[in-house]
């Protein structure tokens, strides 16, 4: 016992790094949840040999390199985990045992990251990931990115509160396809994508990719007398509180509510695991206290994780935007998260080769973060002389020779012509962060291309009211909204153009940036790499691919065709002011200012011509410093960077 112990204290801690800390998980919820009860039960079964390093006996993940550490000015506890009907009435039993009047609040258990928030007179001073407990990671500058999060409260109050931040579904499914069809590895979950999105250097990449939070605790001493009060004045100061909750005393009343939420969590903009159940009462949870790790006064009843067998009938490869090939499964259909399940996604080919997943396989089905169906892994006592699959060296839409590049985990299509890519890449174009074409979404995409009136996006300004007449289904008032939006398009900034072409690592941030700084697209597909290169928030490797696409003749005769056909190629957003006296300059803000936000300090930096970073290093140019400065400050004097304060800041 003494060996298995360790073993499993080994194997968890292994697991929780992967999972707090990484935000990649190897197995599934239920794997470790299974492996976690044997632990405990083995421990409370064998004590003397319970290791000092056991997850049971701590909280939460490590510290990333790369952000300040922050501590908590009150802990950050974990919660107790209950798997069945009889755990819930153990612990409605200990709590009755104590307080017999004693009454519940059960709230949604939402499956994202944990956040602390700190306002000092209203106003938000310090966001913090829950790190180990006692401290975190300050990652203030990318919450105020989240824009449910309130940087001033309609009271002027100190306050520290708890909640969850979450990716919710829909956007979880666009990112994934965006990572997708740029041959990048997808999150498994949109729990490790709002946490490896809150972990980004860059808060922009926060901003686009529109988080969402629920608050829960006010962690810092509170006036209110329950949950419930609690709950409602935190709605009341501008938080975003989950309104799905239910208060009773009785075990019974909860666990029906518990059931009811099990089976409408589908239909849920966001992904839960379970539900909390808390005494309501301020005065008895003080009272019942803590252990080491948890809360004496709450419980997490986790909702069981659904996996179902299936047989692999056949793979289909189908071709994304980039010229990424990914396989997907067919299945024997079986019913998962209440829908049927017939196709799950084997993600690329390194995946099936690490799985040994072969064609007839009896394998494992799930939905990954609940939403998209996926092959986790085979049944190998069901395997009878399965023949590996065929990974093909041929596009299955142009049959021109695959790449797999080293750095790359995708099989990957490079044939310009290839008509999947061509059609992917003109929806890509109409998309609205492109040029925003309504009414050509994929179905038009097909129908024009079968007909042979488009084969490139430059074809796109030569549609009529007769083409589109003459297709299937088209009516007369769809298609003059078409034309409608095809020639709106064409007076859209060069920017959206340049995103809408495609290039590969040109997202629309780049695009802005490139046209900020060339003012035309002629002009920037004449730069050089090094000036490109330069530019900054760019770098190499969007410079080497601008410069090999742009060194292509077909691309100029494009752009000299869409020029002709009336779009727009000049830069229309707001010019950088390169006069301004910053201009250029890189600027980091750290201590309290007392005269200005943090907010107007970084508008007005940025009106000088600045860029404002959160992080100090060798590119930063300044620092304007205010009170209580501290490891960015001391950073800042180490790297001999030019300090300043406020007063230098408002003089300028």
């Amino acid at each position: 016992m003494e060996k298995r112990i360790k073993e499993l204290t080994a194997l968890l801690n292994r697991y929780r790094h992967e999972y707090y800390t990484n935000d990649n998980p190897s197995v599934s919820d239920a794997e470790y949840d299974r492996l976690y009860q044997e632990l405990v039960h083995l421990e409370a079964s064998y004590p003397e040999w319970v290791q000092k390093d056991s997850p049971t006996q701590a909280v939460g993940g490590q510290i990333l390199k790369g952000f300040e550490k922050y501590q908590h000015p009150y802990p950050l506890y974990s919660l107790q985990d209950a798997f069945s009907h009889e755990e819930l009435l153990a612990f409605d039993r200990r709590i009755k045992t104590e307080f017999p009047n004693a009454t519940y609040v059960a709230e949604l258990k939402i499956d994202g990251l944990s956040i602390s928030l700190s306002y000092e007179q209203g106003k938000l001073v310090t966001g913090a990931t829950r790190g180990d407990g006692s401290v975190g990671e300050n990652i203030t500058e990318n919450l105020k990115q989240v824009k449910d999060i309130p940087r001033q409260l309609n009271k002027p109050i100190d306050i520290t509160v708890r909640g969850e931040a979450y990716m919710p579904r829909h956007s979880f499914m666009l990112i994934n396809q965006e990572r997708h069809e740029n041959g990048e590895t997808e999150f498994a979950n949109p729990r490790n994508a709002a946490a490896g999105t809150l972990r980004q250097l860059d808060t922009s990449v926060v901003a686009k990719r529109q988080l969402g939070t629920f608050l829960y605790q006010e962690a810092s001493p509170s006036q209110a007398s329950s949950q419930t009060a609690v709950l409602e004045k935190l709605h009341e100061l501008g938080f975003s509180v989950n309104p799905t909750r239910q208060a009773s005393g009785d075990m019974a009343v909860i666990w029906n509510f518990i059931q009811t939420i099990e089976t409408e969590r589908e239909q849920l903009s966001y992904e839960i695991d379970g539900i909390v159940v808390k005494v309501d009462s301020l005065a008895m949870q003080e009272e019942l206290g803590f252990t080491v790790k948890a809360p004496r006064w709450a419980i997490a009843y986790k909702f069981p994780a659904e996996e179902k067998e299936a047989k692999i009938l056949s793979v289909d490869w189908t071709v994304g935007r980039t010229g990424v090939v990914t396989p997907t499964a067919n299945l024997s259909p079986v019913q998962l998260a209440g829908t049927t399940v017939s196709r799950a996604t084997l993600h690329n080919v390194d995946y099936i080769a690490e799985k040994d997943i072969r064609l007839g396989d009896t394998v494992v089905v799930y939905k990954a973060g609940d939403i998209i169906p996926a092959v986790l892994r085979v049944v190998a006592d069901k395997r009878s002389h399965q023949e590996p699959l065929v990974i093909p060296t041929l596009c299955p839409s142009c049959h021109s020779e695959l790449v797999h590049l080293e750095e790359e985990v995708a099989l990957r299509c490079i044939n310009p012509l290839c008509p999947s890519l061509v059609k992917r890449g003109l929806e890509h174009f109409a998309s609205r962060n492109a040029m925003n074409i309504a009414g050509l979404g994929p179905a038009m995409v097909d129908k024009l291309f079968a007909a042979n009136l488009i084969q490139d996006v430059a074809d796109i300004y030569h549609i009529t009211q007769a083409d589109l007449l003459a297709l299937d289904g088209v009516q007369e008032k769809s298609a003059d909204k078409l034309l409608a939006a095809i020639a709106a398009s064409k007076a859209n900034s060069a920017d959206k153009l340049l995103f809408g072409l495609g290039i590969r690592h040109v997202g629309a941030k780049a695009s802005r940036l490139l046209l900020e700084e060339f003012e035309t697209l002629p002009h920037l597909m004449q730069a050089k790499r090094e000036t490109i290169a330069a530019i900054n928030g760019l770098g190499s490797v969007i410079a080497d691919s601008l410069v090999r696409y742009f060194a292509k003749e077909e691309v100029h005769l494009l752009v000299n065709e869409l020029r002709v056909a009336g779009v727009n190629l000049d830069y229309l957003g707001k010019k950088l002011d390169k006069t301004a006296q910053l201009f250029g300059m890189t600027v980091v803000l750290t201590g309290k200012l007392e005269q200005l936000t943090r907010i107007e300090a970084k508008d007005k930096l940025e009106a000088l011509g600045a860029k404002v970073t959160s992080s100090v290093s060798k590119k930063t140019d300044l620092v304007i410093a205010g009170s209580d400065a501290g490891s960015k400050l001391d950073k800042a004097l180490k790297l001999g960077i030019e300090i300043q304060d406020e007063d230098w800041l408002r003089q300028l």
